[in-house]
């Protein structure tokens, strides 16, 4: 196959990547496959993440990270993804450590960062992003879940729902209304220990894919928080969230394409040993077509995400940028994983082979971390705009 060479893998991230291979071999996917069927995944594994450096790896040493740039982190999601166990890194690695750990990196105090952080960074503490409302999804302007001052800090009721890592989290990073009345400007951010009285873990969710990572509802029955709970300034919060929002779309991003050169891969295996009418399926110009339409297409792709990604790390990716990659890269991973199955014929149906795990899996990429719709909303307003 025509490797899909990285533009921005140096020896460091070369070593790197041997690591967390190694640690996939040894940890994961001799035990992926039970996990998909058992939906649910061993709490254990976050602290052997930890334990192996793979969580919070972009953050300073003083919080427990390696002090490197975004290049690992999204190294990490990668080769999961890559190595087809990416539910291990999407709604979990990248939700817990690209996510949560940077808001609290980037908003929180000094007496925050130090107390989350580093349990964070050895997966003692598992972290979640309470955004998404049963009747709010892409809309963060729409929250109902209030936040109303009291002495001594603030009383929280409502919900939320599809919450990564929901049934795992000690703590959550959770978006309020603090102004019920002011829509963008009166939303916060609060960090939620999940042993708080009146936090509420509620069922885990059944899901069409990923299956093993855990996707919950949380509830809120008025839960005291104190002052100090508060991550950033009073009504900052929906700002605060745009700012961090490029970083998740482009970790979906990289994660989608690296599924993708996945499948290919497989795919390309798989046509070369399976026969029908007396020849290998590969031999049939139409798979040859087929397969070179989609490798361009990734080929193509990968230069933009490479770009991506080099710019996340100098800091100067902006979010009609991260906006493009993540709706390019999600659709186009929908596309491989049909366009592959395809090919397995009925062996892609039956849940056994992977191929039929990658196509549920990418499902969801064009609606988590903002639908498809919502990034072109977001790209267009920029063209258009005066």
């Amino acid at each position: 196959m025509v490797p899909f060479y990285c533009t921005w893998i140096d020896e460091d991230l070369r070593i790197f990547s041997e690591s967390v291979n190694k640690f996939i071999d040894k940890e994961i996917a001799p035990y992926y496959e039970k996990w998909e069927d058992d939906a649910w995944m061993p709490r254990e594994i976050w602290n052997k993440l930890g334990q192996a450096g793979l969580l919070c790896v972009d953050m300073p040493e003083e919080y427990g990270g390696f002090g490197v740039d975004f290049k690992f982190a999204a190294l990490i999601n990668d080769i999961f993804y890559r190595r087809g166990v990416g539910a291990i890194a999407g709604g979990g690695i990248a939700v817990h450590a690209g996510i949560v750990g940077h808001y609290i990196l980037n908003m929180g105090t000094d007496a925050q960062k130090q107390k989350y952080l580093p349990k964070m960074a050895c997966g003692e503490c598992v972290g979640a992003i309470g955004m998404t409302e049963p009747g709010a999804g892409s809309d963060l302007k729409a929250l109902k879940t209030t936040a109303k001052k009291v002495d001594g800090g603030y009383v929280i009721n409502g919900s939320k729902t599809f919450i990564s890592n929901g049934q795992h989290c000690d703590i959550v990073v959770l978006a309020c209304k603090t102004d019920p009345n002011a829509g963008a400007k009166g939303v916060s951010l609060f960090i939620v220990d999940a042993d708080t009285k009146g936090f509420v873990k509620g069922q885990k969710l059944k899901k069409l894919g990923i299956h093993c990572q855990d996707t919950s509802e949380l509830f809120f029955d008025d839960m005291f928080v104190p002052d100090d709970a508060l991550l950033g300034p009073l009504n900052t919060g929906f700002i605060a969230m745009m700012k961090e929002l490029p970083r998740e779309r482009l970790l979906l991003a990289v994660g989608g394409q690296a599924a993708a050169e996945g499948m290919l891969e497989i795919t390309l295996d798989y046509v070369k040993e399976r026969n029908a009418f007396g020849k290998r399926i590969a031999d049939f110009q139409n798979t040859r077509f087929k397969l070179a339409e989609l490798a361009t297409g990734v080929r193509v792709q990968k230069a933009f995400v490479d770009q991506c990604v080099m710019l996340l790390a100098e800091n100067k990716l902006d979010a009609v940028t991260a906006s493009m990659a993540k709706l390019h890269v999600t659709e186009l991973q929908g596309k491989v994983a049909d366009e592959c199955l395809q090919f397995f014929g009925g062996y892609g149906y039956m849940t056994e082979y992977r191929i039929a795990r990658e196509f549920v899996d990418a499902r969801v990429q064009r609606i988590y971390g903002g639908t498809s719709e919502i990034m072109k909303e977001i790209i267009g307003r920029e063209l258009i705009k005066d």
